[in-house]
C-alpha cells in the first residue's frame, strides 16, 4: 500500500471554491438528444434533475491531466496518492428549479477526507458539498463521494446469476444498452476525460476492466430519467450509491418501486444482466398538482 499521511490530507477539509456560469441551452439539448427525449429543452425551461452536472465542470488545461485523464491533484483537491478514482455516490436535495439560460453559481467545500479498508484494499474517500444558487435562490444542496483506490486492484467480479423469481419486485424494469457512443457523448458533455469511459485498451489493460465503464453519474441520471417517465411530480431528493461497475455493450435494467414505508418515496436500482444491483438509489417526489 502506498504510504498515506491522512492527517496531512485532512488539512484540505474546509477548502472552498466557487464557479459561475450561464446554463446554456446547448448542453441540455445535447443530453436530451443523447437520452432520446422527444422534445429538446430551450431557454426558460427548468433544467431536469441531475443535469446540472453538465455545468461547472473543471476546465483543467490538457497539460495538467494525469495518466488516467483526470486533472492532477494537489491544488484544490488533496494530493491523494492512490491513482484510481470513481464517483461513489451522492445525496441531493432540490429546493428550487434552475432555468436554462439563467446565471448560476456553485460553491464547493471539502467536507471530509477518510481512509477505509475494503475488499480490494485501502480506500480513500473525499466528500464534497456543493451548493448551487441562481437569482431564484438556493436551488440544490449536494454531497458527492469520491473514492480513490490503489493500482492493481481487480474490479468487482460479476455476481452469480439471480433467478427471475428471486429478483426484487419492481413497478418498472426498463432496459438500457450503453453503447460506446453513449459513453463518449456523456464524457464530452461533462468534459470528463477519464479514460476508462472511452479508451478501451486503457480500461482493459491498465485498470483491468473487461470493457468501457459506464459513468456513475450517467447511471444515476438514467435512473432519475426513468423515474420521471413513470411518476408525475417534482423530484425533491435523490441519493445514490454505486455498488459494482456496468460496462459498455452489456444491457442493464433501470428499476423502480414504491417505498412501502414512506409516502411519495421510491427505491431505484440499476440491475446487471445477472440480477445483481450495480447502483442503488432512493428518491422522494412531490406529487404534481
Amino acid at each position: 500500500m502506498a504510504e498515506v499521511d491522512i492527517q496531512h490530507l485532512q488539512t484540505w477539509v474546509g477548502r472552498r471554491q466557487t464557479s459561475e456560469e450561464t446554463l446554456a441551452p446547448t448542453p441540455a439539448r445535447a443530453l436530451a438528444a443523447t437520452l432520446d427525449h422527444g422534445r429538446l429543452p430551450d431557454v426558460g425551461d427548468p433544467l431536469p434533475p441531475l443535469w446540472h452536472w453538465l455545468y461547472f465542470t473543471p476546465l483543467a488545461p490538457q497539460s495538467e491531466l494525469g495518466a488516467d485523464g483526470h486533472p492532477k491533484l494537489g491544488s484544490f483537491m488533496p494530493p491523494i496518492p492512490f491513482p484510481r478514482r470513481m464517483w461513489a455516490g451522492g445525496r441531493l436535495i432540490f429546493l428550487a428549479p434552475l432555468l436554462i439560460g439563467a446565471r448560476a453559481q456553485r460553491e464547493t467545500e471539502i467536507l471530509k477526507v477518510s481512509l477505509k479498508s475494503g475488499q480490494q484494499g485501502a480506500l480513500l474517500f473525499v466528500t464534497l458539498r456543493h451548493r448551487v444558487t441562481s437569482d431564484r435562490g438556493l436551488a440544490i444542496e449536494e454531497e458527492q463521494d469520491i473514492v480513490y483506490r490503489e493500482p492493481g486492484d481487480a474490479p468487482s467480479a460479476p455476481a452469480a446469476p439471480v433467478g427471475e423469481a428471486a429478483r426484487a419486485p419492481a413497478l418498472w424494469r426498463d432496459f438500457a444498452r450503453p453503447e460506446p457512443t453513449l459513453l463518449f457523448r456523456y464524457s464530452a458533455l461533462t468534459f470528463n476525460a477519464h479514460r476508462i469511459h472511452y479508451d478501451l485498451p486503457y480500461a482493459r489493460d491498465v485498470e483491468g476492466y473487461p470493457g468501457l465503464v459506464v459513468h456513475g453519474p450517467l447511471t444515476a441520471t438514467l435512473l432519475a430519467d426513468r423515474l420521471a417517465a413513470h411518476v408525475r411530480g417534482r423530484l425533491a431528493s435523490f441519493s445514490f450509491r454505486g455498488q459494482r461497475p456496468l460496462f459498455s455493450g452489456t444491457p442493464f435494467a433501470l428499476c423502480g418501486d414504491r417505498d412501502r414505508e414512506q409516502a411519495e418515496s421510491y427505491r431505484l436500482w440499476a440491475e446487471t444482466p445477472e440480477g445483481a444491483v450495480a447502483m442503488s438509489a432512493t428518491a422522494s417526489v412531490e406529487p404534481a398538482r
